[in-house]
């Protein structure tokens, strides 16, 4: 049974072929909960600097790993959407997704920049760090509901 709304194929039956066979698929299939796990104890940090008002070097590590992980995810799954579908992102099949990936990759950055350049104030960076965070929520929600959607058999 497909979900309303999905009237065409995620995968051709070639790029179908091209997913099972890339390594970068089992790549992703690690990293995304990978990269939810650390979000998930980041975030615990981060709020418990902004009620406390402590661990802030905790919190501030664990943004950056974060910030890492989600480079990592970003870079490997280009590499997974060029060997699938020819273009390395904004595939038709993901287009939303890359875009809003786009988004949470900005807000990561320039949490960074704004870490090293000292710009703006702990309490500052750590709502920033959140906004990110909520921003990845609605991202990995799109992956997962494509993953649904695969399972399903709609692709």
């Amino acid at each position: 049974m497909k979900p309303e709304g999905w009237d065409r194929q995620l995968y051709t039956p070639e790029q179908r072929a091209r997913r099972d066979a890339s390594r970068w698929t089992m790549v992703q299939g690690v990293l995304a909960p990978v990269q939810f796990l650390i979000c998930l104890i980041s975030a615990a940090l981060v709020i418990r600097y902004l009620v406390t008002g402590e661990g802030y070097m905790a919190a501030t590590v664990s943004v950056v790993i974060k910030t890492f992980a989600l480079y990592a995810i970003m870079i490997t799954g280009a590499i997974w959407e060029k060997e699938v579908f020819g273009q390395y992102l904004l595939a038709d099949a993901f287009f939303w997704e890359d875009m809003v990936s786009f988004a949470v990759i900005a807000l990561h950055t320039v949490y960074i920049v704004a870490l090293i350049a000292g710009s703006m104030q702990p309490q500052q960076l750590m709502m920033l760090a959140l906004v990110a965070y909520v921003a990845y929520a609605v991202n990995a929600a799109q992956f997962l509901w494509k993953l649904r959607v695969a399972r399903l058999g709609a692709c």
